[in-house]
């Protein structure tokens, strides 16, 4: 991995209505913006739309197979997590992510600190999402 690496991942995921349904079932989220659709008719958005946990949850879940998986230590945080614009059932997401820093670990020379800056779109390019992701990976991969 190399600091600025950009990696524009091929998994692509369309949101439908039950995605969003069941992960705020699982979340105890009766928020009425991702359930009830009389409710948003009369707001802004006129429709409901995506619970942003999960859209944030599926930003960083699509950007694993390339970043992280298979030498991922830990997940120390997420910081500046911002929602751009709506998802909406049906919308097609699609991220990109970078990496805005990277440092050894002090305490393990085997492992180092990386940042990335993930970011997610819909099909209309629209960014959706975005945050900074820090977490602790072996410097080689596992295995």
């Amino acid at each position: 991995m190399t600091l600025g690496q950009v990696f524009h991942h091929p998994i692509r995921r369309t949101v439908t209505e039950a995605d969003n349904v069941l992960f705020c079932a699982m979340t105890h989220n009766p928020a009425l913006q991702y359930l009830d659709e009389e409710y948003m008719k009369g707001t802004p958005f006129g429709q409901r739309i995506v619970n942003p946990a999960f859209t944030l949850g599926l930003m960083v879940g699509i950007s694993v197979g390339d970043t992280t998986l298979g030498s991922e230590v830990a997940n120390l945080g997420w910081d500046e997590v911002r929602f751009a614009h709506p998802l909406f059932h049906g919308d097609t997401v699609h991220v990109v992510s970078e990496v805005i820093e990277l440092r050894a670990s002090r305490s393990h020379p085997d492992q180092g600190i990386v940042t990335f800056l993930h970011k997610a779109f819909n099909q209309k390019d629209e960014l959706v999402a975005a945050c900074k992701r820090c977490c602790v990976q072996m410097r080689k991969p596992a295995g």
